[in-house]
């Protein structure tokens, strides 16, 4: 992780608002304007009035140009930070169906790993539950592959789960009921539609 540790300027709110602007928007200049004037310290404390980072503006829109210019730069607990709901980066990248995001999320070298699937928000949800809410199969699918399940591994030990079988899953809420969901292998077209700023979607 690399930290300012020169006598740049402090960005003042307002280029803390720009910043998590550029990041929802995916203008990858600005976001690399903003580091070189105020150094990588202040990309790992700016966040808006939900709680929400630099990385869920980044990851609710599917800047993946972003998030591999910025994942380098942030302290690694960034990457499994929860806003006021509870969500992480990876719970909008589900909810937004943005599986090159989730993919990356979880497979950064010294990040988090596999613990962010587990992670439930206010509602009690898991990024696996928010796919299988917004009928993202494909995603869902990825995440069950990798997910640190005892069921999964004695059935599949080291062979890759097959993409196109029906794979059935248990998903528990915040009231402590579990709810069986079959995840059908079929392709599923994915959305390229922009996340809202907030957490409009997903709570």
């Amino acid at each position: 992780m690399s930290t300012t540790t020169d006598s740049r300027p402090t960005p003042s709110l307002e280029d803390r608002e720009d910043l998590l602007l550029s990041c929802r928007y995916g203008d990858l200049e600005d976001v690399q304007a903003f580091v070189v004037k105020y150094g990588t310290l202040p990309l790992s404390d700016t966040h808006d009035e939900h709680g929400n980072t630099v990385l869920h503006m980044t990851c609710g829109n599917g800047h993946v140009d972003i998030l591999q210019y910025i994942l380098p730069l942030v302290p690694s607990p960034l990457i499994a930070k929860q806003n006021d709901s509870g969500s992480t980066p990876l719970h909008w990248a589900a909810v937004n169906r943005h599986l090159v995001i989730a993919q990356k999320l979880v497979q950064f070298p010294g990040g988090p790993g596999v613990i962010l699937i587990d992670i439930k928000n206010t509602a009690g949800r898991s990024p696996l539950a928010e796919a299988e809410m917004a009928e993202w199969d494909e995603g869902a699918r990825w995440l069950v592959q990798v997910m640190d399940l005892d069921e999964v591994k004695e059935e599949e030990g080291d062979e890759q789960v097959d993409p196109s079988r029906t794979v059935e899953i248990e998903i528990q809420d915040a009231e402590g009921q579990v709810a069986k969901m079959k995840i059908d292998g079929t392709p599923q077209p994915s959305s390229e539609e922009p996340a809202p700023t907030g957490e409009q979607k997903s709570q």
